[in-house]
C-alpha cells in the first residue's frame, strides 16, 4: 500500500530509508528550516473551471499580446516556418526523444543528429559540427573556452566590438567566471578593424578573437586578412555567423575561421518570444577534441548495415568533470530536428530565394526611409536584411507611432541608432504602411 497511487515506495520502504539515514519521521528532514517559512493555513487555490471556461480564459490571455509586424532583428529573425515542420517534429517518436546513449534503440535520433550535423558543416564549408548548444551566445562562450584550450598558456581572448550586444554579454559572464581577459577590438564604418585587431596581437597573449560575419548594424564584414594574423600570432579565429546568411555570403571556411558558431533560429525557428533557440559549433578537423557538446558519428553494426553512435565521447561524457571539454550535457535535440526539416524542405535554391527577398526588401526600405527626410544615412558599406540609420526625429515618438501603427520597428542602439530588419515574410504592402507611419511621427 502507498501513500500516494503514483509513489512507488511503500509505507516500508519509507521507514527502512528513514531509519538508514538516522531520523523518523519525514518531518525529521526539515528540521533546520524555520517554523514561520512552513505554510499551514489552507491553499488560497480558485474554483475550478470548466473546459470551456479554461479555454475562454487562456485565450483572454493570448488576446492581450499584440500581434505585430516584425522589422526588428537583432540576432532573433521573423523568417518563414513551413507548416510541415511543427507537424513532423510532433510526432511522439521525436517530441518525447531525449538522450541517445543506447545506440540500438535510438537509430532515428542518431540518424536526424548526424544529418543536421551534415547540413552545418555544409553552410559553414568545416570539417566538423557538434549536435547543437543552447544558442548562438552560449556557443559564442564555449568558442571563447575553445580558444583557450587549443593555443595553451595564452589567457586572453579578443571580442569584436561590432559583435551583438547579446553575444557579447553572454562571453564576458562566462569569462569572469572562467578567469579569462576579455579585450576588445575597434570598429571602424560599422565593421571589426583588422588594424586594431593586429595592434592587439603584440601583447602575445591573445589565444583568439571572435568576430561577426555581420556585424551588429548589419554590416556584411570584410574579414580579409584576419586568420592570417591570428594564426601568424599562434591563435585561431571564431566566426559568429547567422547561418540563414551563409548560403548566400561566404562561409567561415572561405574567411580561413577555425571556428563558427551562431544560432540556428534564423533557420525556421519561430520568434517564439525568445526560444527555445539551437547554438551551432562547426570547426576544422584539428580541433574537434577540444569541441563540448555531442557528436554522432556514422559506422556499421555486426551485419554490416549503416548505423549510427555517439562518438569521441571521452572528451566529455566518459571523463572526470574537470577534464571535460564543457559541462554543457545535454541539448536542443529537438530544435536541431527544427533546423534539420527546414534545410531539407528549402534546399540550396530555396535558401538562395529567403536571402534575395529578404535583400530586396530591406534596400527598398532603406532608400524609402531616407526618402521621409527623417533619417541620415550612417555607414556606406554593403548589408543583406538588416541595417541602421540616425533619427532625426525623437525615437521614442517614432517607436510609439510604429507601434500603434501594429509595427515592433525602430530598436535603437546604445549609440542612438535605430535598426530595421526585412525578412522574406515582409511583403511591399506592409514596408510601404510602415514608411506612412513613419512620415505620420
Amino acid at each position: 500500500m502507498t501513500k500516494f497511487a503514483y509513489f512507488p515506495h511503500t509505507e516500508e520502504d519509507i521507514q527502512v530509508m528513514l531509519e538508514r539515514i538516522g531520523v523518523k519521521s519525514m518531518d525529521d528532514l526539515y528540521c533546520d528550516v524555520p517554523a514561520e517559512f512552513f505554510h499551514t493555513e489552507e491553499y488560497d487555490l480558485p474554483d475550478a473551471m470548466s473546459e470551456q471556461q479554461v479555454r475562454e480564459y487562456f485565450d483572454s490571455l493570448v488576446a492581450k499580446n499584440p500581434k505585430l509586424k516584425v522589422f526588428v532583428g537583432a540576432g532573433a529573425y521573423d523568417h518563414y516556418t513551413p507548416s510541415v515542420i511543427p507537424y513532423l517534429t510532433s510526432r511522439s517518436e521525436f517530441i518525447t526523444a531525449y538522450t541517445p546513449y543506447q545506440c540500438e534503440i535510438s537509430q532515428g535520433t542518431l540518424r536526424y543528429i548526424f544529418e543536421y550535423q551534415s547540413m552545418i558543416c555544409a553552410l559553414t564549408g568545416m570539417d566538423v559540427s557538434n549536435a547543437s548548444m543552447y544558442d548562438g551566445p552560449t556557443a559564442a562562450a564555449e568558442a571563447m573556452r575553445m580558444c583557450l584550450a587549443c593555443t595553451r598558456k595564452k589567457s586572453t581572448v579578443l571580442l569584436s566590438k561590432s559583435l551583438l550586444p547579446t553575444v557579447s554579454g553572454v562571453v564576458e559572464t562566462y569569462a569572469k567566471f572562467y578567469g579569462t581577459k576579455l579585450q576588445y577590438i575597434d570598429t571602424v564604418d560599422g565593421m571589426t578593424s583588422l588594424e586594431s585587431l593586429k595592434s592587439l596581437l603584440e601583447s602575445g597573449e591573445v589565444a583568439g578573437a571572435i568576430v561577426p560575419s555581420i556585424s551588429r548594424y548589419g554590416v556584411i564584414e570584410d574579414l580579409s586578412g584576419f586568420a592570417d594574423a591570428l594564426h601568424a600570432a599562434g591563435a585561431i579565429l571564431v566566426e559568429y555567423c547567422d547561418p540563414s546568411a551563409l548560403a548566400v555570403l561566404k562561409t567561415p571556411s572561405e574567411w580561413g575561421a577555425d571556428v563558427a558558431v551562431g544560432d540556428g533560429q534564423s533557420l525556421g525557428i519561430p520568434l517564439c518570444y525568445g526560444g527555445p533557440y539551437v547554438g551551432f559549433m562547426a570547426v576544422k578537423k584539428e580541433h574537434m577534441r577540444k569541441m563540448p557538446g555531442r557528436i554522432v558519428g556514422e559506422t556499421k553494426d555486426g551485419q554490416g548495415r549503416r548505423a549510427f553512435v555517439l562518438t569521441l565521447q571521452a572528451r566529455e561524457q566518459h571523463i572526470r568533470r574537470e577534464k571535460a571539454t564543457s559541462n554543457i550535457c545535454s541539448n536542443e535535440s529537438l530544435m536541431a530536428l527544427w533546423v534539420t526539416i527546414y534545410l531539407s524542405v528549402m534546399g540550396p535554391q530555396g535558401m538562395k530565394e529567403v536571402n534575395e527577398q529578404s535583400y530586396a526588401g530591406a534596400h527598398y526600405l532603406y532608400d524609402e526611409l531616407l526618402k521621409t527626410g527623417k533619417f541620415e544615412k550612417v555607414f556606406d558599406a554593403p548589408f543583406l536584411k538588416e541595417f541602421v540609420l540616425r533619427p532625426l526625429v525623437d525615437v521614442k515618438a517614432l517607436q510609439t507611432k510604429l507601434y500603434e501603427a501594429g509595427f515592433f520597428a525602430a530598436l535603437e542602439t546604445e549609440e542612438g541608432y535605430v535598426s530595421f530588419c526585412v525578412t522574406e515574410k515582409r511583403t511591399k504592402a506592409e514596408i510601404d504602411a510602415l514608411v506612412a507611419a513613419v512620415k505620420e511621427a
